[in-house]
C-alpha cells in the first residue's frame, strides 16, 4: 500500500465527520429550547406532532449549521478552535458540506410544513436564510455588531416550538425569543475576551478586535443588565411561575455580578490568572439559558398537573 493511499484511507470521511457540520452542540440547545416552546404553549400538541416538529427544527438547524460551515471553511482553518472542523481538517469537502446544507433546509421546511402549518415552516426557512446568509455570509466579516444581529438566529427556535403548537405568535413567544437574543452577545463577548487572538487571526471584526478588551466589557455588562429583567419578567406571564421566579432572579443576579467582575478587571488581571473570570462567566452562561427554559418546563408542568 502506498504512502498516498493510507493517506486517502486515514483521512476518509466518516459518519460522525458528516454528523459533525450539523453543529450536534449548537443543534442539542435548538432541540431544547424549540422543545420548550413547543411544551409550554397553551395547546394540545399530539406527541407524534410534537416530536416531528422538533425533529424537523433540529434537521433545520443542521441545515444552516452545515452551510455555515461551508461558508467558514478559510477562517475554521486558521482558528485554534475551529481548525479540526470537517472541512478545515480535509474530511469532507466544501461541495459535499453545501449540498447537504441545501438538500436539508429544503427537506426540513417542507416537512415542518406538512407536519403542523405554514407559519411555523416559513420561520424555519427564514432562520436558516437569516443564519446562514445575514449572519454568516454578511454580519460576521463586516461588523462588530455581528453577534448582536446574528444573535436572532438562535433564539428563533422557541419561537418556531411555539408556532408549530399554536399557528400563531404571542407576547410569550416574543419573550423567548428575547431571552435568548439578549443573552447572546454576553456569552460571545466572554468567549471573545479570551479568544482575541483566534479572531483577530481570522480578521474577524470582533467588537475585542475593532475597538478592544476595555469596550468589550462595558458592552457585556450593559447588555447584561438590559438581560436580566428581561429574563424575570418572562416569569409574570402566562407561562411562568415559582419554579422560573426562582430560578431567574439567581441565576441573572450570579450573571450580573459576573459581568461587573468582568467590567472592573483590566487586562493585566486577566492574562495573570489567563482570563479566568471571563472563563467562567462563559461556562455558566451555557448553564443560565438550560436553566431558564427548564425551569419554563417544570412550571408547565405543575400548571398541567394542577399545582399552579
Amino acid at each position: 500500500m502506498t504512502d498516498a493511499t493510507t493517506f486517502e484511507m486515514e483521512n476518509e470521511a466518516s459518519f460522525g465527520d458528516y454528523f459533525a457540520l450539523l453543529k450536534p452542540r449548537v443543534m442539542s440547545l435548538v432541540v431544547f429550547t424549540a422543545f420548550v416552546g413547543l411544551m409550554v404553549a397553551p395547546v394540545s400538541v399530539h406527541p407524534m406532532i410534537g416530536f416531528c416538529a422538533v425533529l424537523f427544527i433540529a434537521v433545520g438547524a443542521g441545515a444552516a449549521g452545515s452551510l455555515n460551515m461551508w461558508w467558514d471553511a478559510d477562517i475554521d482553518a486558521v482558528m485554534n478552535r475551529t481548525k479540526n472542523r470537517p472541512i478545515p481538517a480535509g474530511k469532507v469537502t466544501g461541495d459535499d458540506a453545501l449540498a447537504i446544507g441545501l438538500t436539508l433546509s429544503v427537506f426540513s421546511v417542507v416537512m415542518l410544513w406538512l407536519a403542523t402549518n405554514v407559519l411555523a415552516a416559513a420561520l424555519l426557512a427564514f432562520t436558516i436564510f437569516f443564519y446562514a446568509v445575514v449572519y454568516s455570509m454578511w454580519l460576521k466579516r463586516s461588523t462588530p455588531q455581528n453577534i448582536v444581529i446574528g444573535g436572532a438566529a438562535g433564539a428563533f427556535p422557541p419561537l418556531v416550538g411555539w408556532v408549530a403548537a399554536t399557528g400563531s405568535v404571542s407576547l410569550e413567544a416574543l419573550l423567548m425569543f428575547g431571552l435568548i437574543f439578549m443573552w447572546t452577545p454576553p456569552h460571545f463577548w466572554a468567549l471573545a475576551l479570551f479568544l482575541k487572538k483566534d479572531y483577530n487571526n481570522a480578521n474577524v471584526p470582533m467588537l475585542t478586535v475593532t475597538h478592544g478588551r476595555r469596550v468589550t466589557r462595558a458592552h457585556l455588562l450593559v447588555y447584561t443588565l438590559l438581560l436580566a429583567p428581561l429574563a424575570v419578567g418572562l416569569g409574570f406571564t402566562t407561562i411562568g411561575g415559582p419554579v422560573y421566579l426562582a430560578v431567574a432572579i439567581g441565576a441573572n443576579a450570579w450573571f450580573v455580578k459576573g459581568a461587573f467582575d468582568i467590567f472592573r478587571r483590566d487586562e493585566e488581571q486577566a492574562e495573570a490568572d489567563s482570563y479566568r473570570t471571563e472563563k467562567a462567566f462563559f461556562q455558566f452562561s451555557l448553564l443560565y439559558l438550560f436553566l431558564h427554559f427548564l425551569a419554563l418546563l417544570a412550571d408547565a408542568g405543575l400548571r398541567a398537573a394542577g399545582a399552579i
